[in-house]
């Protein structure tokens, strides 16, 4: 039975590159396939996103081709998984071949707002600098070299537009796959934000809390992983089973 691909996303900021790592630490029927965004890392050159839409149209252009001959699950942390949701919202709207799972890290359910919730892409430059640097991800002394600044401020700015945007959907069907929702104990997601997630599957949604805040993703991957390779390995135990079952009922 061919790999399931496991298309991820990264945070606000971020490349690809960060899942690198994951790879040596997968399970053996898991094909990792970092997906980068435009303006970093490969595609620096490439002009950055100017809608979260454009965004999602670029995203599926790369892994239709994949998607459709091959099992597969989205993860994405932070602006990363709403990318992944916003995907897997567009995939099941075209009625294209839909993922086995959803990974949602770092990110509150996209349809609930709290007060308390900040925009950062319209905030001052030094306010943003301060907000940024305590979400932690980004060496502080970044911030004080002004020639990686320049390259990096507009897009960092620019990825904060899309995370805080929302494709207006026609059709907001709960997704038809299992979900998991990974979150850090110390971040800013609500229990109500985290239970929202809740909704948009009709099947189940399991969350997981880590230790630390925003950026758990880094310091947690060990603990990550391991919910990853469980959960997709199941999928493929699943599969398999189906299978026999149907090549036995044939004879």
């Amino acid at each position: 039975m061919k790999k399931i691909k496991l298309f991820c996303f990264p945070y606000a900021g971020g490349s690809a590159r960060i899942y690198n790592e994951w790879k040596p630490y997968l399970h053996q029927s898991i094909e990792l396939r970092p997906i980068e965004l435009a303006g970093r890392g490969s595609r620096f050159g490439e002009p950055l996103y100017d809608s979260l839409e454009a965004a999602v149209d670029n995203l599926l252009e790369i892994i239709e081709e994949e998607i459709l001959y091959n099992n597969y699950a989205l993860f994405g942390h932070s602006m990363g998984a709403l990318l992944s949701f916003e995907l897997a919202r567009k995939i099941q709207n075209l009625e294209l071949p839909r993922p086995t799972h959803l990974f949602f890290s770092g990110k509150s359910s996209p349809d609930i707002k709290e007060d308390t919730d900040k925009t950062f892409h319209m905030m001052e430059d030094d306010e943003f600098k301060e907000e940024i640097m305590e979400l932690g991800g980004t060496p502080p002394d970044f911030f004080t070299h002004p020639e990686l600044l320049d390259l990096f401020f507009p897009l960092l700015r620019n990825d904060f537009k899309l995370a805080e945007s929302n494709i207006v959907a026609h059709n907001n069907e709960p997704f038809d796959c299992d979900i998991t929702v990974l979150l850090g104990k110390e971040d800013d997601v609500t229990s109500r934000q985290a239970d929202g997630w809740k909704n948009h599957s009709k099947k189940n949604v399991t969350l997981h809390y880590y230790n630390g805040g925003h950026f758990f993703i880094h310091d947690e991957k060990e603990g990550i992983i391991r919910v990853v390779n469980k959960t997709l390995e199941d999928i493929m135990k699943e599969n398999l089973r189906k299978l026999y079952t149907k090549g036995n009922g044939l004879r």
